[in-house]
């Protein structure tokens, strides 16, 4: 008689015939050379931005993320991202475009259940906890950083 022990471990042995081949470097590669071509247009378009309007580079930061964005959204609605994520993985998840993606399908895959309770209820299911998160980091960033600078004027 097989014990359970023994059960386990030839359900892993045939198990791992079945399993597909983990390509850690090539993916990582994809990732690393996807993520950085979409920081290096990000960089581009915040170039562009510094030379045809009289802007610091600081204050290029925000139409170059809007941009991104934006182009992510388009990107998306076109089927265009998809495919770069299905190639890429986590390469396009990264950036800012990312978080445009995840948006901007789950407005798509609900639009049909209206404006309200369709795009407006549902994009925010992925993303939420990812802006909640964010909200209350800054909080505390600023809360903190607020205490130790009375804790050192007084």
């Amino acid at each position: 008689m097989v014990t359970d022990e023994e059960q386990k471990k030839m359900y892993q042995k045939n198990i791992k015939l079945y399993q597909p081949k983990k390509h850690i470097l090539k993916n990582g590669l994809k990732a690393f050379v996807i993520g950085g071509a979409i920081c290096a247009v990000g960089q581009g378009i915040s170039r562009i931005y510094m030379t045809f309007l009289p802007i610091t580079q600081a204050e290029a930061m925000s139409p170059t993320l809007a941009t991104l964005i934006l182009l992510a959204a388009l990107a998306t609605g076109f089927g265009v991202y998809d495919k770069l994520g299905q190639f890429a993985g986590a390469g396009s998840l990264v950036p800012v475009t990312g978080f445009s993606n995840a948006m901007t399908s789950a407005a798509l895959e609900h639009r049909s259940e209206g404006l309200v309770f369709g795009i407006g209820a549902n994009m925010f299911k992925l993303t939420g906890a990812v802006i909640a998160f964010g909200v209350l980091s800054a909080y505390l960033v600023g809360l903190t950083r607020m205490l130790v600078e009375m804790l050192i004027t007084s």
